[in-house]
């Protein structure tokens, strides 16, 4: 049944307080410390430890051993007589006063379980938060014997009484039982037995053994029950019969298969369950009685594996990172709560990105996802790859081959999803994914580009690319057009009319506009790119040539997306 908690009081410093325990008349000096380890002790100066300090008085009359309170904050524990050297190599907190006078050693009942402890608030809270329990400390209760007489009242026994002529029982605590909250017709007094079933035969009840299991509330297990309807021990197919099981309480440890590492999940014969473990009580088949440990954890789930109850994981619609997230893709946080995968999607426009991590704790292995904010809005301010890849700060990745050049006006600057800079050599530009460009064969933008991207060196990208709203001209446009690219290409004329390319003739190149497309998209739902369905479209990207549009292939993306 319930599990008994074993309650420790810690001795946090070691030392002895400043006293006089020597008797020899020859103490002359008060060390700080002796040779034998001891603290503040009134002795012969040859006792003293050379690396501390001395004096030829009494200890209680020196500032270094004058015994105060210290605390401990970290544990909750106030020590008496406490030497402020002591207080300070133990890290607590010395105060020159009377323990009473310091609110922090105050007092109280703590009550943990069927267990109490007369400590402080913050002992309370340790040892609370030790054992998994919610803090229950009462001041109200000032003396140490009324503390033991509350975990008293929470002993677990069986409470037998005269109801209607007849010797019955019920399995409560002692405290209901005094009470008289057995229920029913009582027609004498109550007398509690602790630790005992109400099936005892020494009780000589009305309620026997029986083939019933039920699930009781709050506890993981499944338990017998007797005859009267109350829990006896943890269902074990094998003790049925077995008048020794039905006598007093057996602790969950002792019961079947304690260690299962499956919490004995799916088990005909044994109710030991554990819901850390994986297992609950439930309705289903076991050798005897109705109720077993079912599973509750997921298995063949979306992305093919098999979890723990409580585990996270993350889903994603296509591969992720380096500004290969598709236009309309989403993350997703899985759980695998009782036995069911759910689904937890992260914030829209991959404003969230979700991150998963693995931890072990004693062999086992336990995945853990979260939906996390995507500090994506700086990463192109970085112009310096060690800052762009302070995962501490952005997550962002560093692009070798291409460039911005004058960010700042730029992004200072009004933009429209039409803005390219052409000059007679090449020109790309950028618009948001399906917003389509209005620029015209026409257009003179010649002696107008200040700002995009250019070959060469580094950029530093968004690692997840944020979604856009490319259907509306607002902050979309004004991101993609940072990565409009002119690329002036010089020729030299022959004698004969030939002419020869003679500077940036690499921007002729296929490569040029898939370079200058890769930074396009990395900033967002911009330039050529492929879809959450699937299609590829160039609409967000204009390439021109000599002031003459040319088409963006669909090959323009194949290496975003290995």
């Amino acid at each position: 049944m319930a599990g008994m908690i074993l309650l420790m009081t810690i001795s946090l410093f070691g030392f002895v307080s400043a006293e006089d325990t020597t008797q020899d008349t020859q103490a002359n000096v008060c060390c700080e410390k002796t040779t034998s380890g001891a603290w503040c002790q009134n002795t012969v100066e040859g006792s003293c430890d050379s690396n501390f300090r001395k004096t030829p008085t009494n200890c209680e009359a020196t500032s270094f051993c004058k015994p105060g309170i210290c605390f401990d904050s970290s544990e909750g524990l106030c020590m008496e007589n406490t030497p402020q050297k002591v207080c300070n190599d133990a890290e607590g907190t010395w105060v020159d006063d009377s323990k009473e006078s310091v609110p922090q050693c105050n007092l109280g009942c703590c009550a943990l379980g069927t267990q109490a402890s007369f400590v402080t608030l913050t002992r309370c809270k340790k040892l609370s938060g030790l054992y998994g329990l919610e803090t229950n400390f009462r001041t109200d209760i000032s003396d140490e014997l009324s503390c033991i007489a509350i975990a008293a009242a929470q002993d677990q026994g069986a409470c037998v009484f005269e109801s209607e002529f007849q010797t019955t029982c019920k399995f409560t605590t002692r405290k209901e039982c005094s009470q008289g909250s057995s229920g029913g017709n009582i027609t004498s007094t109550p007398e509690f037995y602790k630790d005992f079933l109400c099936s005892a035969e020494e009780l000589a009840t009305n309620c026997g053994p029986s083939k019933n299991t039920f699930c009781v509330p709050g506890k993981d297990e499944v338990y017998f029950e007797d005859t009267c309807g109350n829990p006896a021990n943890i269902y074990d197919a094998s003790k049925v019969n077995d008048k020794s099981y039905w006598r007093k309480i057996i602790d969950k440890s002792e019961s079947c298969n304690y260690n299962d590492a499956n919490g004995n999940s799916d088990s005909r014969n044994c109710g030991n369950c554990d819901y850390f473990k994986g297992s609950i009580c439930t309705e289903g088949r076991a050798d005897v009685g109705d109720k077993y440990c079912s599973d509750l954890n997921c298995y063949n789930t979306e992305d093919g594996n098999d979890y723990k109850n409580g585990e996270s994981w993350c889903i994603y619609d296509d591969v992720i990172g380096e500004g290969r997230d598709l236009v309309g893709s989403r993350h997703y946080r899985h759980v695998c709560i009782n036995g069911e995968e759910t689904v937890e999607p992260c914030a829209d426009f991959r404003s969230e990105q979700c991150i998963q991590s693995n931890i072990e704790a004693s062999g086992v292995k336990f995945t853990e996802a979260a939906c996390r904010v995507n500090r994506w809005t700086d990463c192109i301010d970085q112009d310096d790859e060690e800052k762009c890849l302070n995962t501490d700060r952005r997550d962002c990745y560093w692009n070798d081959g291409a460039m911005f050049t004058g960010l700042q006006q730029a992004a200072a600057a009004p933009s429209s999803s039409s803005g390219g800079n052409v000059f007679n050599g090449g020109s790309i530009t950028g618009n948001a994914i399906f917003g389509g460009g209005s620029s015209s064969d026409d257009d003179d933008d010649e002696g107008k580009a200040d700002s995009g991207i250019k070959l060469g060196g580094g950029s530093c990208l968004p690692n997840i690319a944020p979604g856009l709203k490319f259907w509306s001209n607002g902050d979309a446009s004004g991101i993609c057009s940072l990565g409009n690219s002119v690329c002036v290409v010089q020729y030299k004329k022959g004698l004969i009319g030939d002419e020869e390319c003679i500077e940036n003739c690499e921007c002729l190149k296929e490569g040029y506009a898939q370079e200058m497309n890769q930074v396009c998209s990395g900033l967002g739902d911009c330039g050529a790119f492929v879809n959450i369905a699937g299609k590829f479209t160039d609409e967000g990207a204009e390439l021109k040539v000599g002031g003459k549009k040319r088409t963006i292939g669909a090959s323009i993306v194949q290496n975003l997306r290995r």
